[in-house]
């Protein structure tokens, strides 16, 4: 059996992009909201993951796993266009798009790693800057209505909990 997980709707809720090794290895479908037509997008080598999909339905942002490395990409809800926009030698994990569609926020160095920092960059990759530097597990950023700030979960003195932090 398949194991079918990470589903996010499409935002004018007609289709939903997810997750699944059907196929063998995690790979990203596209369904419609009622379902039907379930179908791969996620070509080449790697394992795919974490779909998200932009605010205008134009782009899914996806974690991408090649030769031990966790890539950040993009791509067309079809497949097509898919391109790299981190390629640092760090796992790159969880891209959260900002309300306009025009940021992707991201985890660098994992989700339980010690030294997790949140990242942002223009949708086209450019522009990467870090936004949280400490000591602290920071990951699973979530950008505010009015992009302004990140909603994110912590792990600081031995427990596991909800920051917001200024974007700018």
């Amino acid at each position: 059996n398949a194991i079918d997980t990470g589903p996010s709707y499409s935002p004018d809720g007609r289709q939903i992009v997810f997750e699944t090794d059907r196929d063998g290895s995690q790979q990203i479908y596209v369904m419609n909201s009622d379902g039907s037509n379930p179908h791969r997008i996620s070509q080449g080598e790697g394992r795919y993951s974490t779909p998200v999909w932009s605010p205008r339905c134009d782009y899914i942002a996806f974690t991408k796993q090649l030769g031990g490395r966790f890539l950040i990409g993009v791509m067309r809800p079809d497949g097509s266009g898919q391109v790299r926009l981190t390629s640092d030698k760090t796992e790159d994990v969880f891209p959260t798009w900002s309300p306009n569609g025009k940021k992707i926020a991201w985890t660098r160095g994992g989700a339980l790693d010690p030294a997790a920092e949140l990242w942002i960059m223009n949708a086209d990759g450019t522009g990467k800057r870090r936004i949280t530097s400490n000591s602290f597990a920071d990951a699973g950023a979530s950008f505010s209505p009015d992009g302004t700030r990140l909603a994110f979960r912590s792990v600081r003195n031995g427990n596991i909990d909800v920051y917001v932090i200024n974007v700018d």
